[in-house]
């Protein structure tokens, strides 16, 4: 455990002969906790201290007890008070929780036939229950494997999804915690060559009632009411604290980091018409952004209510949250879901806010991966670029040019060749490096790659929301047919594309994050918002997995591992200085203002030179590489530049696996929407 790390003294404490339980409300007038044994509940009074906190010990109570909080206070929705004893409430630093919540009257806090009322019915019965638990846990040796961000390549998946249908791992362990720790899933990810896994949210969350009532489920999990909990359903045993530390162990021990996708931004408790399930019943003024009207709701995360990071006991919770996973659980980072929200002061958000300056002069949290989603649907939401020094944010811009450029758009090049480079126009300016950036061509919201390059539309209908639901901007390109095809000239052009972006995310400056099954070919059928899909669509298909498809990815990102001239992090240098990248046309000259300027213009080379990389604080040396990249609809042929000379050239990669593509003389022939990467070893110069 991290030496100035001190567990938090709210929640359940077990102590040598019973357990401690403290929570903290500003606007209770008492507080109970209450234990259950069976259908039976004991409700104890807490006492209150003068900073709020009400904490009981009760003797003879051990690991295992269940338990919840009756909070007695005043219900004035007109004023944001939303307290009533009638609920049972979830604690807040609850490590551990049983059950589901029921779709039943009794868990609103208010009368469903008048919200300003307040409702007496008792919720226990439909509730979940938190569960005191035992900490301890052999972590052995254990230790971060420790990754720079520079050397970082993230592989986003969900827990349940890798593992579901996986005919090498166990049926029982299959969607489990334990089912990612199993050798053969880290395997696949040492196969591939990844350093994280970048976890869709495995905090605890609710099942959103009217997804049940469809018959559908929230199967990406952006819906936390535990901020402590690992969610009970991902867990194969009684014990899903035990079993997330073991899976972190076992990626640890194969070298790979855990990042856990993090939802701050709200809760499962909605809008002024949601359940009073745990924050709302507790203190609603403290922990929600109420708007002009406290009977409501701010709604700056599209999903009912905005967690109010202003508030000291809300950021107390959120540090003591990340504190612990780092702590205790031992993951590696967080990716901030709407991270924006984090940074806001009234209204506006605030790079130097409470938050960033909390995160960052904590020791515990010192050299973690964080990653930022940059972007709220508040007011000024979108803010990319404008995050503190030590973090990363999402570069949906890569996404969306990249995208562009090989679906052979006109005027994509400038900017394309910006991202490649690591995106200085947006990250420069904030005096953070390419690390800044994480690059990225698919995630988990919106098409996986197979369906990037198969549909023009997205096809949504099973979402149950009438196609309505999803982007429609999707910058996808069927490459000649909607959907399934046996027409091998489309299938081509689709292997083509899709080799040929990956290898755009690989090669690029920056960090990559590969969304997991793209290095299979996973389809969802064109559904471009799958997260009621817990099933099939979103589960990975490994019987139909494309193994070579996958065997490509490992060749590309060991090119990456094994040179730091893609790993760089410092920008690079200018024209004539060692170290350099220039740009010339396919026939080998030096790129002019005027050729930058040709909106119709899809191919060029890229050289960079392996003689000064900066990387991790240190200049080293490296091989010289040339990129050729051709996202026209036709084949061009490629020169060596001669400036930089003919001699010792290899082709290492290129992305047509339909073609043997030689060098010869210095020329190269590549077809349309291929990718082909030159090395020469600096040792074998022309001189």
């Amino acid at each position: 455990m991290h030496p100035m790390y001190a567990r938090p003294e709210l929640g359940a404490t077990p102590t040598h002969d019973g357990v401690r339980f403290a929570m903290r409300s500003e606007v209770a007038d008492a507080v109970e906790v209450c234990l259950f044994d069976g259908d039976e509940e004991i409700r104890i009074d807490m006492d209150a201290d003068r900073r709020g906190v009400f904490s009981t010990h009760v003797a003879g109570v051990g690991i295992g007890a269940r338990y919840g909080f009756r909070v007695h206070g005043p219900w004035d929705p007109a004023r944001g008070h939303r307290c009533n004893h009638a609920k049972l409430l979830l604690d807040p630093y609850g490590r551990r929780f049983i059950g589901g919540v029921a779709n039943d009257a009794a868990i609103y806090g208010h009368d469903p036939d008048d919200p300003k009322r307040i409702s007496p019915l008792d919720s226990a019965p439909y509730v979940m229950k938190s569960v005191v638990i035992d900490d301890a846990f052999d972590w052995g040796d254990d230790t971060s494997p420790g990754h720079s961000m520079a050397d970082t390549i993230i592989y986003e998946t969900h827990v349940k999804g890798i593992t579901k249908t996986h005919p090498g791992i166990p049926a029982e362990l299959r969607g489990t915690y334990a089912g990612l720790a199993h050798p053969v899933a880290i395997d696949h990810l040492r196969r591939l060559g990844v350093t994280a896994v970048e976890l869709l949210p495995i905090h605890q969350f609710v099942q959103d009632l009217h997804l049940l009532q469809s018959g559908r489920r929230n199967y990406w999990g952006y819906n936390s009411i535990g901020f402590f909990a690992p969610h009970n359903e991902y867990a194969a045993t009684d014990d899903p604290v035990r079993e997330f530390k073991g899976m972190v162990k076992h990626l640890h021990s194969a070298g790979i980091e855990v990042i856990l996708d993090v939802v701050y931004n709200h809760t499962a408790e909605g809008n002024h018409l949601g359940p009073t399930l745990s924050f709302r019943g507790i203190d609603n003024n403290a922990y929600y952004r109420l708007a002009g009207d406290p009977s409501y709701y701010l709604n700056w995360t599209g999903t009912g209510n905005t967690f109010d990071m202003s508030n000291p006991q809300s950021l107390k919770i959120v540090m003591d949250s990340l504190r612990y996973w780092v702590a205790e659980m031992h993951v590696d980072g967080f990716r901030f879901d709407l991270a924006t929200v984090l940074g806001r002061t009234h209204s506006d958000f605030d790079p130097w806010g409470a938050f960033f300056g909390a995160v960052s002069q904590d020791p515990v949290l010192a050299g973690i991966k964080l990653i930022a989603e940059p972007w709220d649907i508040g007011p000024h939401g979108y803010r990319v670029g404008e995050f503190p020094y030590g973090w990363s944010e999402w570069n949906d811009s890569f996404r969306d040019v990249t995208r562009d450029f090989w679906r052979s758009t006109k005027g994509a090049l400038p900017t394309f060749a910006g991202r490649l480079t690591g995106s200085a126009d947006i990250f420069g300016p904030s005096g953070r490096s390419q690390t800044a950036s994480v690059n990225l061509v698919t995630a988990h919201d919106g098409f996986t790659l197979a369906d990037v390059v198969s549909y023009n539309d997205k096809y949504n209908e099973a979402n149950g929301e009438s196609n309505r639901d999803g982007h429609s901007d999707n910058r996808s390109w069927n490459s000649g047919v909607e959907g399934p095809t046996e027409d091998p000239e489309v299938l081509a052009r689709r292997g083509r594309r899709q080799r040929s972006m990956l290898a755009t995310l690989m090669l690029a400056q920056g960090v990559p994050m590969l969304l997991g099954g793209d290095e299979i070919g996973r389809t969802q059928a064109g559904n471009n918002n799958a997260y009621n899909q817990d099933n099939p669509v979103s589960w990975y298909d490994w019987e139909h997995a494309d193994d070579d498809l996958l065997e490509f990815c490992a060749r590309l990102i060991e090119l990456r591992r094994s040179h730091p001239t893609f790993r760089r992090t410092r920008w690079l240098p200018g024209h004539g200085e060692a170290g350099q990248v220039e740009w010339f046309t396919p026939s080998g000259e030096k790129k002019s203002i005027d050729d930058w300027q040709k909106h119709y213009a899809r191919s060029v080379t890229i050289s960079f030179d392996g003689a000064r990389v900066s990387h991790n604080g240190q200049v080293v040396a490296d091989d010289d590489f040339l990129i050729m990249v051709n996202a026209s609809d036709s084949e061009i042929t490629f020169g060596v530049p001669p400036e930089i000379g003919e001699i010792g050239w290899q082709l290492a990669l290129h992305t047509d696996a339909e073609s043997d593509l030689t060098l010869k003389d210095g020329v190269i022939t590549i077809p349309q929407f291929v990718l082909a990467v030159l090395q020469r070893v600096r040792s074998v110069q022309q001189h």
